[in-house]
């Protein structure tokens, strides 16, 4: 019983999960700090209310809606969303595009047996291991029929 919670805890994909909660929290506190200590301060310069709305509310029928709380988390939320988008998805993505290229799409076409997809260029289907013909194009001019095309 105990070894088969070892094999569990001490699998790679949950260590990773693990280490990456630990970071993805702490690099939660970086965000909302950098957000809570510049970014909600310049929003509340220059709406004029010192970056914090909770002071803000309306009553109706004897009932205080205190809609400011509502507003300094819609705002460190959409500030926090625009700090992690600019300064770590973009820049990961630009760096992703440029240091690790996409492959190239194969061409592929069904198999004429049992409709697979498989890569144009290939001469057997990989599932049920039929010879196929190349496509057409493949074929040039005037060459001899190779006869491990034909069926």
């Amino acid at each position: 019983m105990l070894k088969g919670f070892r094999d569990f805890i001490m699998r790679g994909n949950v260590v990773d999960m693990a280490v990456g909660v630990v970071i993805g929290a702490a690099f939660t506190g970086v965000v909302t700090g950098f957000v809570s200590a510049f970014l909600t301060p310049l929003v509340g310069v220059v709406v004029g209310a010192a970056g914090d709305f909770a002071a803000y509310k309306f009553t109706v029928a004897s009932v205080t809606f205190p809609y400011g709380q509502f507003l300094n988390v819609l705002i460190a939320f959409l500030m926090t969303a625009a700090v992690l988008y600019f300064f770590v998805v973009l820049p990961v993505s630009k760096a992703t595009e440029r240091y690790l290229p996409k492959k190239p799409k194969v061409a592929k076409r069904p198999c004429p047996e049992c409709l697979t997809e498989i890569p144009e260029a290939a001469t057997r289907c990989s599932a049920c291991t039929a010879v196929v013909r190349p496509p057409a194009a493949a074929h040039t001019v005037g060459a001899q029929a190779d006869p491990r095309f034909v069926r």
